[in-house]
């Protein structure tokens, strides 16, 4: 905790990293909607950075009042109060997304809400709205490094169902969903930035 808001060090680590290439992706005035804000570094961050953007920060009930915190400290206008929101629910708080970030989450969620996370894409996402996923990812089945694979046995022993994703699966279940990928950056710490587009 810092003070009063939950803090992560990943966050911190990460978060130029990850708006070097966001900020080429949203790069138009919209309302970018973020799954999973977690402590609510992010969305402060990348609301400062990005002034043209309106950042809409999300999460399950239980991360609500840190993000708020972290809110309420930063004072930005571009910053809304963050929404709860669970993949899983049949309707999400919004009508449509002109644009989605989300980070660390397909790693935690059971793969069933990973595809149920892509039907809601599906419903909820405008046309040609850019979508950024950030995190680990196998490729041909195989981690990329030993520390993905370490990382892997720690999440499968909190969560039998949880689990880094193999890249080519979710590819695969954002294609059925009418997402395109347009660029898959390499990240430090293992990570990727999987950036696509709402083409159907």
């Amino acid at each position: 905790m810092n003070g009063n808001k939950p803090f992560s060090q990943a966050c911190e680590n990460n978060k130029q990293a990850i708006l070097e290439v966001i900020q080429t992706v949203f790069d138009q005035t919209m309302t970018v909607w973020e799954i999973g804000s977690g402590t609510g570094q992010h969305a402060c961050y990348f609301a400062e950075q990005l002034p043209h953007i309106t950042w809409q920060p999300t999460d399950r009930a239980e991360a609500i009042a840190g993000i708020a915190a972290w809110r309420e400290s930063a004072g930005l206008a571009n910053l809304l109060p963050p929404q709860e929101l669970d993949v899983n629910a049949a309707i999400w708080p919004c009508q449509a997304i002109a644009g989605l970030f989300t980070a660390n989450t397909l790693h935690i969620m059971s793969w069933l809400e990973v595809t149920v996370f892509f039907a809601r894409l599906a419903d909820y996402l405008s046309l040609a709205a850019p979508v950024c996923i950030y995190g680990p990812f196998n490729y041909y089945g195989q981690y990329t490094s030993v520390s993905n694979a370490d990382f892997d046995g720690f999440l499968k022993s909190r969560n039998p169902l949880s689990g880094i994703r193999d890249f080519e699966a979710v590819i695969a279940l954002a294609a059925d969903s009418g997402l395109d990928l347009q660029k898959d950056v390499a990240m430090p710490a293992n990570n990727r930035l999987l950036v696509f587009k709402k083409c159907r």
